[in-house]
């Protein structure tokens, strides 16, 4: 018997925690969250974290899981998140994916196998081939061992182009053959998958709203007292929305104002890749607030 999995996506700011909440109480439902951001400890506000009192109400998972310094491929969230799907399937009760993190939701729902994790020879050997034989002729020898992925890179693209050889010097497999369920369905669930998509004025009105409580919350002294933990402000984790505004902020780069401004600008631009993200998956259904109850009718019948 196929597990449901009930995937709520979308936009920064879009609700999607709240709605996820309501469902969850109303169908018996726990939450994994697909955020790349909300896996770190220490960083609540900035991530916009479900406040104690949301996970009391519904329990929350993948939240707090690694520190600013740690990394988390899609592979290893993968892993944890079916864990957790089936941990949460066995007590009786319904998972929900929830998140605006893209990658990490078709990470678990689609039958994906990724990679194996690459020995940093094979990296350094690829970099000392480009350095040899220029990247043109690498990029032809990737055409020639990997059509199909070769296809989606740039010629120009180093970073790409070395992923996609190491992999196939490490494992004698092409990257394009791990990716090649990236359409199809993990067929252990029975997945239904909806994406807030609220009109574009009033999502960019709840971005400002979110920056602007953000601000009152104490996102400056969390950002403080991050660094004062003793982690470098170059993280690829602190040089995320939000936080690298702030950094230059408490650097002298900016003002607060203009911080600010570019938090909300840049989650704008941000909430709008997100949007073409999810409108590029498939089997996905985009639903507006007032959708959302038609919505919740068809998945009631999961209720517990």
């Amino acid at each position: 018997m196929k597990i449901p999995v009930i995937v709520i996506g979308g936009p920064t700011a879009s609700g999607k925690t709240q709605l996820a909440i309501e469902w969850a109480l109303k169908l018996g439902g726990e939450i994994i969250s697909c955020d790349s951001r909300q896996i770190y400890k220490y960083m609540d506000i900035g991530t916009a974290k479900p406040t104690l009192q949301e996970r009391e109400l519904v329990p929350h998972h993948l939240i707090d899981i690694i520190y600013p310094d740690e990394v988390m491929s899609a592979g290893e969230f993968q892993k944890l998140a079916r864990r957790c799907i089936e941990d949460i399937y066995a007590r009786g009760k319904i998972p929900f994916l929830v998140g605006g993190t893209g990658l990490y939701i078709r990470a678990v729902i689609r039958d994906i196998d990724f990679p194996p994790k690459v020995g940093e020879n094979f990296r350094e050997m690829i970099k000392e081939k480009i350095r040899r034989e220029g990247l043109s002729n690498v990029y032809s020898e990737l055409v020639e061992v990997d059509p199909a992925t070769a296809s989606k890179i740039s010629p120009n693209d180093e970073i790409r182009i070395t992923r996609a050889l190491e992999v196939y010097y490490a494992t004698g497999k092409p990257i394009s053959f791990y990716r090649r369920g990236i359409d199809i369905d993990y067929p252990r669930y029975d997945i239904v998958y909806f994406v807030l998509n609220p009109p574009r004025d009033l999502l960019y009105k709840r971005i400002e709203e979110r920056v602007d409580k953000m601000i009152q919350l104490g996102l400056i002294e969390e950002t403080k007292n991050i660094l004062e933990m003793g982690y470098s402000p170059d993280l690829p984790s602190l040089q995320t929305l939000g936080y690298r505004e702030i950094i230059k902020y408490l650097q002298g780069i900016y003002d607060l104002e203009s911080a600010v401004e570019e938090i909300k600008k840049e989650t704008r631009r941000y909430a709008k890749r997100q949007l073409t993200w999810f409108r590029n998956e498939t089997r996905v259904r985009l639903i507006t607030y007032e959708e959302v109850e038609d919505a919740f009718c068809e998945i009631s019948r999961y209720r517990k």
